[in-house]
């Protein structure tokens, strides 16, 4: 009787070790994860400088500075007199704080551990460090979902994603440098708190909901997808006290936490992006009441009890709708913001709000965008929504429908691919698991099977005994009286034993485990077609982190036979606007320029990237549609001194100013109605060769980018747009030409001074007197006076 207990007991032993090695392993494997997730993004710097990338990062590079320098409380006050002359702009009211604020936390806990690193080096590595993040929480909200190995595939994935990998690289400081985190850690604990009912968890999930909304505009994507599932459960017959738990602390807390941010104030409760959220919160609490009642009352009080509630229930539902009718009618855009109208109506930022249309990540993407950010997931994401059905589960069915609403958003607005990276590598690691684990079980089962026929063939080669005969015989026996057995007719008793028996006899495992076993050569295959499909799924991420994605707008290269060639007039021309201007010198440009000319010219600028204010732009834009006298007199009145425009007609630049300069006066003309676009247009082509409109050839764009171009060559042939322009040789009457860049890239223009008034003054009087003489003359000619 001892012995069992022993080997019991050193079962038990080995079953711990295993399960601390698979621990130990699975730690180990997650710490590689996040080590690849930060390496794969260092190509920018590697390849160029730690620097900061595009536009936007430069004003939160700015503002991180500021909070560095002055503060918390000084950062909430901040009104900033640089930006939006002569409006200005108050920072901490209309900024999402979440990621200045993790970087100055930061830069702070580095400092005081005695590791001197600036605060543009914390900006440019900040999203590198939440990518890693991003990974480990992907891992744990994916194996709430289907286990540790979909978890693991899922963040090895996540960390390599081109999508993700064109919004984290190093020097991209961006808001969702830390929203992508936030958005899969919350997603994270609701599954969690579903999967367990803790309280403890709803609120970690209320605080981390609060952390996504301090961070990006999009947690509004949060707090519409996570009731869309709750009604979904709801709907299915999938309500449970967990689903309570895990929905009404995150309205309730998460609103109120939510309404503490400045930006977002009582937009929590004001606006439609947030009533789904309040309806499902009412529909949840009157199913909630109905299975409360349901397990007090016998059947048919529940009935009269259900009429009632359900009367009840609705006529509350009703009123709360005609509350949220009057609050909508009320507003001029039904209670939505212009960029959550653009994502249900694709076609509204066109017709109504050109600003919002002319951004390049507002555009709806091409076929080959997706394949380009997510390769070869798109052919495994399929495999990954039938795995969530088999068996569906609350939080399978919420990753499909994660997906689902993500796969929409992607398709109307190219920026939103990053939210579909997420779900793609979830759903694309939970059918690589699965995969993975029906090939290695067929290996595995046809490897032990071979194993058991020679062992039983040795065995039965080596016992030739009488006494083995006889066994075998009687086991032949027995079999033969099994199979013989069912032939006779049992009595009803046996009929009922039989059929219990059948109907808990665990039949489906057979059947499934049949169905899972492969032939052992098309295992092996598909094992070998799943490594060279992950091994060119990763060369190609690597070949977009260190060619697509890690070029910094800021400074351009190109290849040529000469060599590489390194295009740096952006830096060129801000650094001789700090250095040749005054302070308090006042830079026009187009909105897109705002941010780096504020950040490193340290000028102010009458417009940025900010967008807040339509008329404002539109009168830039009417400006640099005008002639030249016209936007000399809208400059003056604004008291701006220089002039910027970026033109790449000498080196084939195609994000210049000349491009973008129908979005000018579409977003002109739409408040100042003079500025009409077919102006500017020659039967419905925009040109700028010898065919091209005199609006357009007069404007102060056109002259603006190509003053002097003939010079270059001699023909004036501008690269970018394949021909030679149509107005070559010309003079400037009101700017004069202060500097351009080594490549032409960017021209800065000076308004000139206005003419003396003395001088004008006395030409008046000189010609007002002459007037009186030769009218006094005229009256002494006249004969009736």
């Amino acid at each position: 009787m001892a012995e069992p207990e022993v080997s019991s007991a050193e079962a038990s032993g080995g079953g711990r070790l295993r399960n601390a090695f698979g621990v130990v392993l699975c730690a180990f494997t997650l710490l590689l994860i996040g080590v690849l997730a930060f390496s794969i993004r260092l190509f920018s710097v590697i390849k160029y400088e730690s620097v900061i990338h595009e536009f936007d990062p430069y004003f939160n590079f700015r503002v991180t500075q500021f909070l560095s320098k002055n503060g918390i409380y000084e950062f909430w006050n901040w009104f900033d007199d640089r930006t939006w002359y002569p409006l200005g702009r108050v920072i901490g009211g209309t900024v999402y704080p979440g990621l200045t604020l993790t970087a100055g936390t930061i830069w702070w806990l580095v400092n005081s551990l005695n590791i001197p690193l600036s605060v543009e080096t914390v900006c440019v590595f900040t999203a590198p460090i939440f990518s890693a993040n991003a990974s480990w929480a992907t891992y744990l909200l994916t194996k709430e979902a289907k286990g540790t190995g979909a978890g693991l595939m899922a963040a090895a994935i996540l960390a390599m994603v081109p999508s993700y990998i064109s919004r984290s690289v190093a020097g991209s400081y961006d808001n969702e440098a830390v929203a992508i985190f936030a958005l899969i850690f919350t997603f994270y604990l609701y599954v969690k708190t579903l999967n367990t009912g803790s309280l403890f968890y709803a609120t970690l999930n209320a605080l981390s909901y609060f952390y996504m909304v301090c961070s990006w505009g999009g947690y509004t994507f949060i707090i519409n997808l996570i009731p869309m599932h709750v009604l979904l459960c709801i709907v299915t017959g999938r309500y449970s006290s967990r689903l309570y738990i895990a929905y009404a602390p995150l309205v309730i807390l998460g609103t109120l936490l939510a309404a503490l941010v400045p930006v977002v104030g009582f937009n929590a409760v004001m606006t439609s992006e947030h009533f789904a959220s309040f309806l499902v919160f009412i529909i949840l609490h009157v199913v909630a009441l109905v299975y409360y009642i349901k397990g007090l009352l016998t059947p048919r009080l529940f009935k009269v009890a259900m009429t009632l509630v359900i009367s009840v229930g609705l006529a509350v539902c009703f009123a709360v709708v005609a509350v949220l009718v009057a609050l909508v009618a009320s507003s001029p855009t039904k209670g939505w913001s212009g960029r959550s109208l653009s994502l249900l109506d694709p076609t509204y930022a066109s017709k109504y709000i050109p600003i919002i249309a002319s951004v390049s990540e507002h555009q709806p993407p091409t076929w080959p965008s997706y394949f380009m950010d997510i390769n070869v997931l798109a052919f495994l994401i399929p495999a990954g929504i039938i795995s969530c059905f088999l068996p569906l589960s609350d939080a399978s069915s919420f990753m499909v429908l994660y997906l689902v609403t993500a796969v929409y958003f992607s398709g109307v607005m190219v920026r939103l691919m990053l939210v579909l990276a997420p779900a793609a590598c979830i759903l694309s690691g939970i059918a690589l698991s699965e995969v993975f684990g029906v090939l290695t079980q067929s290996i595995k089962f046809q490897v032990s099977k071979l194993f058991d026929d020679s062992s039983a063939a040795a065995s039965a080669s080596g016992d030739g005994s009488p006494e083995s005969s006889a066994n075998t015989t009687k086991s032949e026996n027995r079999n033969e009286k099994s199979e013989t057995a069912p032939k006779e007719k049992p009595s009803k008793k046996n009929r009922k034993k039989e059929k219990e028996v059948a109907e808990c006899a665990p039949v489906k495992p057979k059947k499934e485990k049949r169905l899972l076993v492969l032939p052992f050569e098309l295992s092996v295959m598909g094992i070998l077609l799943l490594i060279v499909l992950g091994g060119f799924y990763v060369v190609h991420c690597v070949w977009a982190a260190a060619e697509a994605y890690s070029a910094p707008s800021i400074v351009l290269t190109s290849r040529s036979r000469d060599g590489l060639h390194v295009f740096d007039d952006f830096r060129e021309a801000y650094a001789w606007l700090s250095h040749n201007t005054d302070v308090d010198d006042k830079v026009a440009s187009w909105w897109d320029y705002g941010y780096q000319t504020t950040a490193m010219a340290n000028r102010t600028v009458i417009v940025d990237n900010n967008t807040w204010n339509n008329t404002h732009i539109a009168t830039v834009g009417t400006a640099m549609s005008s002639p030249e006298k016209a936007a000399w007199e809208i400059f003056n009145s604004l008291d701006v001194k220089y002039v910027l425009v970026v033109f790449g007609g000498l080196v084939g630049y195609p994000s210049d100013d000349i491009n973008k300069f129908l979005w000018m006066v579409r977003i002109g003309g739409g408040v100042f109605p003079h500025i009409k676009e077919p102006d500017y247009l020659r039967d419905g082509q925009y040109r700028v060769d010898a065919q091209a409109t005199p609006t357009m050839l007069n404007c102060l764009m056109y002259k603006l980018c190509y003053y002097r171009f003939v010079e270059t060559d001699g023909k004036g042939f501008d690269r970018v747009r394949g021909y030679e322009i149509g107005k070559k040789h010309f003079k400037l009457t009101h700017f004069e030409e202060v500097f351009t860049t080594h490549h032409w890239m960017v021209r800065i223009y000076k308004l000139k001074p206005q003419k003396n008034r003395v001088r004008g003054k006395l030409k008046k009087l000189k010609s007002s007197a002459k007037t009186s003489a030769t009218l006094a003359a005229g009256r002494k000619k006249n004969p009736w006076q």
